[in-house]
């Protein structure tokens, strides 16, 4: 299950794991987020300890939400080395989001 990350988390984990991350900005009351769950999961599964997959709550983390510039829910960040490389806004499918996640490991 993606960590839930909070301001005081999302440095440590997203920025200095040293893997390839994706985070998921999200709402509760979003549907197509809530679209986006077994989505991830099955990215989880798939990668393992190869990637790092994060999610922060857009209606709790204003700050990471205005630093990354989220207009809305879901947004699809990847980052590598603590870089932004790609960015995705709506629900995705697992294949689009592997292949970002094949062409970066």
């Amino acid at each position: 299950m993606a960590e839930r990350l909070s301001g005081e988390t999302f440095k440590e984990k997203a920025l200095q794991s040293g893997k390839l991350t994706l985070i998921d900005f999200y709402s509760d009351s979003c549907v197509p987020c809530k679209r986006m769950v077994p989505v991830l999961t099955k990215l989880e599964e798939k990668y393992g300890d190869q990637i790092f997959v994060g999610k922060v709550n857009v209606s709790y983390e204003q700050e990471l939400v205005e630093e990354y510039k989220v207009m809305s829910a879901p947004t699809l960040i990847f980052l590598k080395k603590g870089e932004q490389i790609q960015r995705l806004t709506g629900a995705k499918k697992a294949a689009e989001l592997e292949e970002i996640i094949d062409q970066n490991l």
